[in-house]
């Protein structure tokens, strides 16, 4: 609990960020000793300026810990665990990226490691057919027993979590605010049975409002948290298209669900399939291949049958990508490189691999990647 105290500290000190804690701990070895040093060693640190010296030696650093015990007594009370990036139980998908918050503030019984991790976003103006294709998506979900993660916000995101309730699937949402403020108020009920069942999660402190900058540090952590994060419906701009670039910055799968020509809360999704930056989402078989789910329905000790392909079936050219396809590492590959690979032109490869993708044997990757299906 000592050591928990220096730590929750460390992250309240202003001007101390995720990536700046994590440089300092590199060179105080604990946060008890970070905020111990003087400043002749804390001038040393990369990244550290007088005025970030002054915050850790001066009356912030005894306001910070007033602040941190304060907060482990509410946490203790509350029943909130605080993780540190250095705990055994903070997650191991989003210690991965570079910007990770140092600490969360999590409460509820899921499981952050879960075997299986998926994120759902979408449009706050979610229409029927949003909805539809939510309570079908986590539907098809259920029998891989994932943890569904999303923001608690309007539209899509709560619609997620509300099916995935249905479901009995557990699903955690990640907050804007203190744990301690439930924004939207409205949302209060659904976040009540995500406590009890699911989780709550955030970075920020107790008592943290809805600042409107606080939303777009709360998507990278759905997608640091996530396997793969599937857009259902999404406008041009907003913020479930930051989390689709965020998961992919963090080379993190993305799946988008098409809506029809000229709506409005599906321009967003259709970009992202049209652009290649997100696979097509119509079935739950396209999220289980693309984050390869499928072979984990299969009974243990029967692996999946190793694919075998005729040139029979194939002109010379077609035959000649799946043969470089399947010889690839993870069975996919870039544009690019198959053209090179077959020796074929690129602008052949790309007619190629269309007439393979509708006969249901190739698929679309984001990242102008294609796999075999």
């Amino acid at each position: 609990m000592d050591d928990l105290l220096y730590e929750l500290a460390l992250t309240l000190i202003p001007g101390v960020g995720p990536q700046l804690t994590r440089q300092l701990m590199s060179y105080g070895a604990s946060a008890r000793n970070v905020l111990h040093l003087p400043p002749g060693k804390l001038r040393r640190v990369p990244g550290v300026g007088d005025a970030t010296v002054r915050a850790l030696t001066g009356p912030a650093r005894g306001q910070a810990l007033s602040q941190a015990e304060a907060s482990l007594r509410k946490a203790e009370k509350e029943g909130v665990e605080l993780l540190f990036y250095t705990h055994k139980s903070y997650p191991r998908r989003l210690k991965l990226i570079a910007d990770a918050p140092a600490l969360l503030y999590y409460q509820g019984p899921a499981d952050l490691n879960a075997p299986k991790t998926v994120a759902i976003v979408g449009t706050r103006q979610a229409t029927d057919y949003g909805r539809e294709q939510t309570e079908a998506l986590v539907h098809g979900l259920v029998p891989h027993q994932p943890l569904v993660v999303s923001g608690l916000a309007y539209g899509i995101d709560i619609l997620a979590h509300r099916a995935a309730l249905a479901e009995g699937l557990p699903t955690v949402g990640v907050m804007a605010t203190g744990l301690d403020v439930i924004y939207p108020a409205a949302h209060r009920k659904t976040a009540d049975k995500l406590r009890e069942t699911g989780g709550l999660l955030t970075e920020f402190p107790f008592g943290t409002g809805p600042d409107r900058y606080n939303f777009p540090a709360r998507n990278r952590i759905i997608a640091g948290l996530a396997d793969g994060i599937v857009v259902v419906e999404a406008a041009e701009k907003g913020g479930a298209l930051i989390t689709a670039e965020l998961a992919l910055s963090y080379d993190r799968d993305v799946l988008a669900v098409p809506g029809p020509l000229g709506a409005a809360t599906s321009a967003g999704c259709n970009a992202l399939i049209k652009s290649h930056k997100a696979a097509l989402y119509q079935y739950p078989a396209d999220l289980e291949q693309l984050l390869n789910w499928d072979a984990a329905l299969h009974l243990p000790g029967k692996p999946l049958p190793a694919p075998t392909y005729s040139p029979d079936d194939f002109s010379p050219d077609e035959f000649a990508l799946v043969r470089v396809l399947a010889a690839a590492p993870g069975r996919e590959a870039q544009m690019d490189d198959l053209a090179w690979r077959a020796q074929l032109p690129i602008h052949a490869v790309a007619s190629l691999l269309l007439a393979l993708e509708f006969r249901g044997l190739v698929r679309a990757l984001p990242g102008k990647k294609f796999g075999l299906v």
